[in-house]
């Protein structure tokens, strides 16, 4: 079992050392376009082997695809993070045209490869490289509420004093200020979270959800990775081990939810076949008008791209 991670910076780097200290592949493969830098990260990386005890290899490449041929699953982090005085618009024209490239090279090398998308703008990323691909939609999806769910989950468990592990969560919608956290389908222990936390302490917690990402950028000077890293080398897991695991996942919607040609983020079966079905909830009149709302922003960006690829 073979695993590539596209982008050595500090999430693709997290997301192998979690996928070789898990053993989820035989072998692990950096690339990165900085000199040395994926082949340093992966001879740290596969140098805590003897300390942590697994034979996952870890091996990096300077741009050479040829490296990451015949690969099972392939995580693409790369992308620049927006700088000071970046347009949105300047943003995903940059990360467009590297998320486009680098899943050309992937699809050249690994034509039966699934295809996990880290990159930021995460829903326009996703959908660039599903176009880039040309492979069926169930192999092209994106990383985005497994890690929402998680700092959801984090901030639950602080809150009731209780374990992360028994906290359940259902988050959809697009991957930013406008996502759907649906506390209706979140639990604890196997009841429900609006029987244990005041509802004014609940709104709180899914207000702070939405800006999970910029409160780490406030503290840290730049963008999260422990758990964008590991939420990415989830994914992987439940791809290469079959899991059929239930995760919110960016996918390519064709009428689920009343919503047609859009990258969105909807609870899904992960498998070895990467989406293996689509879960359509049961939405109320409250929650279905927020996942509205979230598609027409994510619509919005995606329109930007597509603008992009016509003028092109």
């Amino acid at each position: 079992m073979k695993v590539t991670v596209v982008g050595a910076g500090n999430v693709g780097a997290t997301c192998a050392d979690v996928l070789a200290h898990r053993e989820i592949a035989n072998e692990i493969v950096l690339v990165d376009i900085k000199p040395g830098f994926a082949e340093g990260k992966a001879l740290d990386i596969w140098q805590t082997a003897p300390i942590n005890l697994y034979d996952s290899r870890t091996v990096g490449s300077t741009g050479d695809y040829s490296k990451t041929a015949n690969s099972d699953v392939v995580v693409i982090t790369s992308g620049l993070p927006r700088k000071p005085g970046m347009s949105r618009d300047d943003l995903i024209a940059t990360n467009a045209g590297i998320v486009k490239s680098v899943t050309e090279n992937i699809i050249q090398h690994s034509p039966n490869a699934i295809i996990v998308i880290v990159s930021n703008p995460l829903d326009v990323m996703t959908y660039c490289a599903y176009l880039a691909a040309k492979v069926p939609s169930n192999r092209v999806f994106g990383m985005a509420g497994i890690l929402d769910t998680a700092r959801y989950r984090a901030f639950l468990a602080e809150a009731l004093n209780c374990s992360p592990k028994d906290i359940q969560a259902v988050l959809m919608g697009g991957h930013g200020d406008t996502m759907v956290p649906l506390p209706r389908y979140t639990t604890v222990g196997g009841i429900p979270v609006t029987e244990l936390i005041e509802k004014d302490k609940l709104d709180a917690i899914v207000e702070r959800t939405k800006v999970g990402g910029g409160e780490i950028v406030n503290l840290l000077g730049t963008s999260a990775w422990y758990a964008p890293g590991a939420a990415a080398a989830q994914m992987v897991e439940a791809i290469v081990r079959d899991q059929k695991r239930i995760f919110p996942c960016c996918v390519w919607l064709q009428g689920e939810y009343g919503l047609k040609d859009i990258y969105l983020g909807v609870p899904v079966v992960l498998g070895k076949n990467g989406v293996e079905k689509i879960i359509e909830l049961k939405l109320n009149e409250e929650e279905k008008a927020l996942l509205d709302a979230s598609a027409v922003a994510v619509k919005d960006v995606m329109s930007v791209l597509d603008r992009m690829n016509a003028n092109a």
